[in-house]
């Protein structure tokens, strides 16, 4: 659907009382069983809100207690999106974060030269020729 033509029906239904709103919602589904167009795939949250709403329908609710409790479901909804997209976002930068230390530790364990050893004459070291050094100048 174009830009246009959801502006358009979005402009109409806004306009319309909520008991017809729910005649246009049957209407939609009459549509697309009668031309066999598949629905789109609603997430869990959203099969569940009009599973509840249409409960309510069914049992002759007034259209007041429909659309304050749908209210109240839709507020429940974008407070779960909102927990499972920060989720995500902790979820997104640990891996990030765990990519660069992997990456590090893998470019210092391919640079990493092995220590040089100083070998000196005698085996032992500076302080121990030092005290050679005095010993044979007879300075001890």
């Amino acid at each position: 659907m174009n830009d246009i033509t959801r502006k358009r029906i979005m402009r109409k239904l806004e306009n319309l009382p909520d008991e017809v709103l729910y005649e246009i919602v049957d209407f939609i589904d009459f549509v697309e069983v009668r031309h066999g167009t598949g629905k789109r795939s609603a997430s869990p949250l959203q099969r569940l809100a009009e599973g509840v709403e249409d409960a309510m329908r069914v049992g002759k609710l007034p259209v007041s207690a429909i659309k304050g409790t749908m209210n109240v479901v839709d507020g429940a909804g974008k407070v779960v999106e909102g927990i499972a997209s920060a989720g995500q976002s902790v979820f997104d930068e640990l891996q990030k974060a765990t990519s660069e230390v992997a990456s590090v530790a893998k470019n210092a364990a391919e640079t990493r030269q092995p220590p040089e050893v100083e070998e000196r004459a005698g085996g032992g070291d500076a302080a121990d020729g030092e005290e050679e050094e005095k010993a044979s100048n007879g300075d001890a």
